[in-house]
């Protein structure tokens, strides 16, 4: 009996052994594949991954820099061209308003010179004070400053925009603006030479300063 059992044993030992191998045997077999497949798979799954972060960042970048988008000659290039048109219009709009401003400024100081300090200089009646040859032909400057912000006003008011047509104002008044700055501008350091010497009088230093005083 002990003989039968321990060979009944040794059978079923050898069978679990054989079972093992089996089952090892069949583990090399299908290992290579499972790991082939799933290593594939791993690598198609990183690449997608990659693929997603990088279109992400792209995106978020241009999240986080509208100007440089905003910007680019692409994007000018695509404004539409009615509103291109209104920008332009309303700019040229805002240079004639400053310049008829300006003018009216000018003028303003002109008159003020004129009323101020030229004709009580004049009234005075100082002889040793030359106020033509200080103020060579200003009123003559301020005349044609007139005209010129007349003809402004004339070519601006009640006319729409685009039909305010500034440029043959100056074409009409171009001969009498060159002529009449032709004298201001040749006396001009003459005038300054004059002054200068007046300063170094006490008296007629003094009739400056009452007429400049006046203007504060």
């Amino acid at each position: 009996d002990c003989p039968g059992k321990e060979g009944t044993g040794g059978r079923k030992r050898n069978l679990t052994l054989l079972r093992n191998k089996l089952y090892m045997g069949q583990r090399r077999r299908t290992e290579p594949v499972v790991e082939s497949t799933t290593t594939a798979g791993d690598h198609g799954s990183l690449r997608r991954s990659q693929s997603d972060r990088t279109e992400y960042s792209q995106k978020l970048q241009e999240k986080m820099a509208p100007q440089a988008v905003s910007f680019t000659p692409a994007t000018s290039s695509q404004e539409d061209e009615e509103e291109v048109s209104r920008r332009m219009m309303a700019r040229r709009v805002k240079i004639i308003t400053e310049l008829m401003q300006t003018e009216k400024d000018y003028i303003s100081d002109l008159d003020l010179c004129i009323k101020e300090v030229i004709q009580p200089l004049r009234n005075k009646q100082i002889a040793r004070f030359d106020v033509d040859g200080l103020f060579s032909n200003i009123e003559l400057v301020h005349q044609l400053s007139a005209k010129l912000l007349s003809l402004l006003e004339e070519a601006t008011t009640d006319v729409e925009p685009p039909m305010q047509i500034i440029g043959e104002v100056f074409l009409q008044i171009k001969g009498p603006l060159e002529d009449t700055y032709k004298i201001y501008c040749y006396h001009h350091d003459d005038a300054h030479t004059m002054l200068e010497s007046y300063e170094k009088d006490e008296e007629l230093k003094q009739h400056l300063r009452d007429c400049v005083q006046s203007l504060k």
